[in-house]
């Protein structure tokens, strides 16, 4: 959640409130069990690591004293590291999907760019398994070598959806993406190792 308040302050300075109700819409549904707290709790984290600066506001009479949080170097450079990262070891769909609105929403980079890297990534790790499992004869390690390709074409299958969704440009408030109509789990044609067989 840290990378992504730090995108989101790559636009321009905000208030925690703001960068609160951003989250929630971008996530949709998902946002909603967000605790209210919590966006302060990242902010103050991320002022003590050096990545944000706090400067107080004239508010309204009812909420004097506000504070605005911009980013510093040290956070502009973590967020520029941040959207160039294409790690998958543990997949955290709502961040990916929250890289991917603030890359478009402060035009830091184009979202079908990092789905595309993401994808590659994920491709030579599907590859790497696959070498595996056939090196691999029979028992335990064949079976999580099988659990690893099924979740790997998931998550491709996810972000062909995505890719989809930025393509058309209907993401920007996206949430939920479906499964092609016709095809039950999203695969397009029906053979998801196409790309990964092939080389």
């Amino acid at each position: 959640m840290q990378d992504a308040v730090l995108a989101m302050l790559a636009k321009e300075p905000s208030y925690g409130y703001h960068l609160r109700a951003r989250l929630r819409r971008a996530l949709g549904p998902l946002g909603e069990s967000m605790n209210q707290g919590q966006i302060y709790v990242t902010l103050a984290r991320l002022e003590k690591a050096g990545f944000v600066v706090c400067e107080r506001s004239d508010g309204l009479p009812d909420r004097a004293d506000r504070k605005v949080y911009a980013l510093t170097p040290a956070g502009q450079r973590r967020v520029a590291a941040w959207l160039a990262e294409v790690g998958w070891p543990k997949p955290d769909l709502a961040e990916f999907h929250l890289k991917l609105v603030a890359a478009a929403a402060a035009r830091l980079a184009d979202p079908v760019e990092l789905v595309a890297a993401q994808r590659r990534e994920l491709l030579r790790r599907l590859r790497e398994v696959q070498q595996a499992a056939l090196a691999e004869p029979e028992g335990s390690a064949a079976v999580l070598l099988e659990g690893v390709m099924l979740r790997l074409r998931a998550d491709l299958r996810w972000l062909a959806a995505c890719e989809r969704a930025w393509s058309s440009g209907d993401a920007g408030g996206a949430t939920t993406v479906g499964a092609t109509a016709g095809d039950e789990d999203g695969d397009e044609d029906g053979d998801e190792n196409d790309e990964v067989e092939g080389g």
